[in-house]
């Protein structure tokens, strides 16, 4: 494997990635309330990415239903695909293909559905409309995810989240259409590609989970049906977009994580269990890239470092959830061992070489050596950068850069991208311990420094972006979170009724 981050690597479609450093998904917060199209915030956030030589360049998760939000302001596809509502897409692709200086980034499109994680109030449906789900397992139910969990946390869990409505065999048809149409959406927007949010607990997540599914028919979690709805929605797809459009999947362990005796049980369980659904993935030959993250709204702590778990089998948490500070790896790429055995498991499988889909590893890489390290021991060939690529947009060139410079890398390759606001995520001593509060917290600490970035870069195009404000605390992050608003596109009253009915969640859901 060619070791240097910024040489080129061809995908299975036979697309080319400039360079191996991917800007991934990272939620915005900035579409109108219930949901809407790309915006000029977006544009301005994405054209700051844009400008610094990313290789590949994700967006927050496009929501095919417009009834299963995650926080009120997702990015929505269009019930129909004329050109006018395809218009603000076309607007975005060309804006994240637009750096001046000729580089171009493959702009990819993330689609989602929220499924029984779409939240009452802010999740697009009126009060008290219960989600689809593959069965009738709310969020948090199960008796071994009530283990250990405060009477607050299960409070927050109940108003938020109802017991949700398990999906008809019509239900499948109509999601699956759905996805259908947010990748022509992309692809007739000028799209590079889409990438398929199967992590995270979302909907095919939920699909392949048996936490979540306990159907008995052929959409189970049977070994054999378990990721039947994902390739029935990859087939559709392939059927009606060209052999060099990029899919992708973003898939992770934690989704897979139920039960057991101990910690070293219930980890090898679940990476038995992903390790056998990326080999089925993989063995369809038509995806190009895979994901590997983690984490969900039931555990958002799963994969939280554990100070007593032995090195050689850490348990990790991804860009999806923030790490406290207390919380430190000695080797940060949390997912590198996991995904250096993916690697060497499917380029050993009979899956032809040229169709074996590149490992994309997220989270952990905060220094220049990580990534060389990570591609140096095969952990991944792609190397996915969420929060440090709000902290330090412009870090493809401030690397390329370095690279070129004669100085030795001794003095900047261990050296973290960006100080990380692990202070700002300790909430006030008002706000009661519940570990979903703390990951909402860092959300939307991030989620207003890409606002500061959009805003920027509409006032000005051209100038840098304000410099990240580590005063800004947890509470307050949160409430300019929800409480920033458009005039030109959200009514006052609007914003006033909605507080009052998500201020609980700001606290707690996150992308």
């Amino acid at each position: 494997m060619d070791c240097n981050v910024f040489n080129p690597v061809d995908l299975p479609c036979g697309r080319t990635i400039e360079n191996r450093l991917v800007k991934t998904a990272m939620y915005e917060h900035m579409a109108n309330f219930s949901g809407g199209p790309p915006n000029e915030f977006h544009y301005g956030l994405y054209s700051e990415w844009a400008k610094h030589g990313w290789g590949m360049i994700l967006t927050g998760n496009v929501q095919v239903s417009p009834q299963h939000l995650t926080l009120g302001r997702d990015i929505v596809v269009p019930p129909t695909l004329d050109a006018e509502d395809a218009k603000p897409f076309k607007k975005l692709a060309e804006v994240i293909h637009g750096a001046a200086d000729g580089t171009r980034s493959l702009a990819i499109m993330q689609l989602s559905h929220a499924g029984r994680q779409s939240a009452n109030f802010i999740g697009g449906r009126l009060p008290f409309v219960p989600p689809l789900a593959p069965s009738s397992v709310r969020v948090g139910a199960r008796h071994d995810e009530n283990r250990g969990r405060g009477a607050i946390s299960n409070l927050i869990f109940h108003a938020l989240f109802q017991v949700p409505m398990e999906m008809t065999a019509l239900d499948i048809l109509h999601v699956q259409s759905s996805f259908v149409r947010g990748a022509l959406l992309a692809y007739k927007s000028g799209f590079d590609g889409i990438q398929l949010h199967a992590a995270h607990g979302y909907l095919l997540a939920q699909f392949m989970s048996p936490k979540s599914n306990i159907r008995n028919d052929k959409y189970s979690v049977a070994p054999e049906n378990a990721t039947r709805m994902l390739s029935e929605i990859i087939e559709a797809i392939r059927k009606v977009v060209p052999t060099t459009f990029i899919i992708g999947i973003k898939i992770n362990s934690a989704d897979y994580i139920t039960s057991g005796n101990t910690e070293e049980e219930v980890s090898q369980e679940g990476e038995r269990r992903v390790l056998d659904h990326i080999r089925t993935i993989a063995g369809w030959g038509v995806i190009d890239f895979i994901e590997i993250s983690g984490g969900d709204y039931e555990k958002p702590g799963m994969g939280a470092y554990k100070e007593n778990v032995p090195q050689s089998n850490p348990i990790s948490c991804s860009d999806f959830m923030a790490c406290s500070g207390s919380q430190k790896l000695d080797r940060q790429a949390f997912f590198a061992q996991f995904s250096r055995t993916v690697m060497k498991d499917l380029h050993q499988s009979p899956v032809p070489f040229s169709s074996v889909p590149l490992i994309l590893l997220t989270g952990g890489l905060r220094s220049h050596s990580h990534l060389h390290a990570a591609l140096m021991s095969k952990h991944a060939d792609l190397l996915g950068i969420g929060r440090c690529a709000v902290l330090c947009p412009d870090l493809p060139k401030i690397l390329r850069s370095q690279l070129q410079n004669n100085k030795s890398s001794s003095t900047w390759a261990d050296k973290p991208f960006a100080r990380e606001p692990d202070a700002v995520f300790r909430a006030s001593k008002w706000v009661p311990s519940v570990k979903l509060i703390g990951s909402g917290v860092g959300t939307a600490w991030y989620t207003t420094r890409m606002r500061d970035i959009a805003i920027s870069q509409i006032k000005n195009p051209r100038a840098e972006p304000p410099p990240a404000d580590y005063n800004r605390g947890g509470l307050i992050a949160v409430f300019t979170m929800w409480a920033w608003f458009d005039s030109r596109i959200a009514p006052i009253w609007v914003l006033g009724i909605l507080m009052v009915l998500v201020v609980t969640a700001g606290f707690s859901c996150q992308h």
